[in-house]
């Protein structure tokens, strides 16, 4: 249920499950905080919050959809580097890992780092919001329904940084094992990749049009997401 490393920049705790050469699961070690349980994993969890949004969210704006930057991987390296250090201190770091679109190599996204930070406990806000908010991260959107999701954004970003979004979540969460497990699978099946690209810019172009937000980008695209989603668990034999 591990996945081989994506950069060299993420944590995965002090045990890790191996893997046979065809990818399948072998010899679970169930202590990686970044991982969940297969039955977790494989259930979805809807819980809309009306009341989500810590900020006023912004005027629906053109979604841009551009081609794979190889240099995304040394800004999250930057960002991810930062987060480790700052989050140490306190005693709240348990993980983090480059998830989305941006970290898979050869597919098109919105120029914006996806992150998943694993935290010891996401309701003390304290532990963690404050020293993000020093790296110009700020607290965007509080899910407590959903797996107790905090968002933090880089609104302002500096010269030569990125917009990010990083997903704050709690140790052994399913919905961080399902982005890794997403984003490995698209690194080495084109044909789903491809798939999810042509979602992804269907997707924004009808959004677009329609002067949604980013949210309706993203439940357009959710059918195809849930498509590749039944592929990665039928192919582990979970479903």
């Amino acid at each position: 249920m591990n996945q081989p490393p994506a950069d060299g920049s993420d944590d995965r705790g002090p045990g890790r499950e191996t893997t046979s050469a065809g990818g399948e699961s072998t010899d679970p070690l169930p202590a990686d905080p970044m991982f969940a349980e297969v039955a977790d994993i494989v259930t979805f969890i809807e819980a809309p919050e009306p009341d989500l949004w810590i900020r006023p969210s912004t005027p629906p704006a053109t979604i841009e959809i551009v081609e794979h930057d190889p240099a995304w991987a040394e800004h999250y390296a930057v960002i991810a580097d930062s987060i480790r250090d700052l989050l140490a201190r306190t005693g709240s770091f348990v993980g983090i890992d480059h998830v989305g679109s941006t970290s898979v190599p050869g597919l098109k996204a919105k120029p914006i780092l996806d992150i998943a930070l694993v935290v010891t406990e996401p309701r003390h806000e304290d532990d963690y919001v404050p020293a993000l908010n020093s790296i110009g991260l700020d607290l965007t959107v509080r899910e407590s329904a959903w797996y107790q999701h905090r968002l933090l954004k880089r609104l302002d970003p500096a010269q030569g940084q990125m917009h990010c979004n990083v997903h704050v979540f709690g140790p052994r969460c399913a919905e961080v094992a399902r982005m890794r497990l997403f984003r490995d699978h698209l690194r080495t099946h084109p044909d789903d990749r491809e798939r999810y690209q042509a979602a992804k810019l269907a997707s924004a172009a009808q959004a677009n049009a329609a002067g949604e937000t980013v949210t309706d980008y993203n439940a357009r695209k959710q059918s195809v997401l849930r498509e590749i989603y039944h592929r990665i668990f039928a192919g582990r034999g979970w479903i």
